[in-house]
């Protein structure tokens, strides 16, 4: 197997592929975290650091070695599998509460938030769905504003697994009939939501927090009951120290 990925994408394709036995290569960004770099390859998983920062030279490279020894390509977000798989994510919170008006998503290549209009979708539920992105690289609204994918110059955001620069071709026609709405945050919004979480128990990466960060900084409206997804706990214990402290 051979993908691209920032960070949890990857771990799990090395995971999945240790307990198969057979190898698995993941392409990652040189910025990223010692702590992800270090999952990755606790589960076998090969490391290669394309690129700076996240965007489409890590998913060329992983194309270029699948072709060149023979892997099987696993997309990080831009696959119908992919897409599938994060929708049960949706589908199990229309199944837990009925009464669910809003769900609010993380948002990086679309693979989550696509997952999450597909299960609303196959509900046939009447649910508000907000995507969530860093403000510094607001992919989301681009592809809103001009009613396809915008290619975005390389950014930065304590949320490193959301710095993809673009949404993908394949989530975008899933997404653009069904998002409701997108909200940027700022890094200062995140560290926020990570210390409010923190204090109730709850460790995550920033990414994971983002959906928070546009709740508690007021950018998020409610309208009814309303679920935010919070996902990813890939951080470095020191690196989440200095945030919530």
């Amino acid at each position: 197997m051979v993908t691209s990925s920032s960070g949890n994408h990857g771990y799990g394709i090395a995971w999945a592929a240790h307990r198969l036995g057979v190898p698995a290569v993941v392409v990652m960004p040189e910025a990223t975290s010692l702590q992800k770099l270090e999952n990755v390859r606790s589960v076998g998983g090969d490391v290669r650091l394309v690129g700076a920062t996240r965007g489409p030279e890590q998913y060329l490279e992983a194309e270029r070695i699948a072709l060149a020894e023979g892997k099987t390509l696993i997309p990080p977000f831009d696959h119908q599998d992919v897409i599938a798989g994060q929708a049960t994510c949706g589908m199990e919170i229309l199944e837990d509460w009925p009464e669910v008006t809003s769900i609010v998503v993380p948002t990086g290549g679309g693979g989550l938030l696509a997952g999450t209009c597909l299960a609303v979708r196959t509900a046939a539920r009447p649910v508000r769905l907000v995507g969530i992105e860093p403000e510094g690289i607001p992919k989301l609204s681009m592809a809103i504003r001009a009613g396809f994918p915008v290619d975005l110059p390389a950014g930065t955001s304590l949320a490193d697994g959301m710095l993809t620069r673009s949404i993908g071709t394949l989530t975008w026609p899933i997404i653009a009939p069904m998002i409701s709405e997108a909200i940027g945050v700022t890094d200062e919004e995140i560290l926020a939501a990570l210390r409010w979480l923190d204090g109730r128990g709850i460790k995550v990466e920033p990414s994971g927090a983002t959906s928070v960060a546009a709740l508690l900084s007021g950018k998020l409206t409610l309208s009814g009951p309303t679920a935010l997804i919070v996902s990813g706990g890939n951080v470095a214990s020191d690196r989440y120290d200095d945030w919530v402290h």
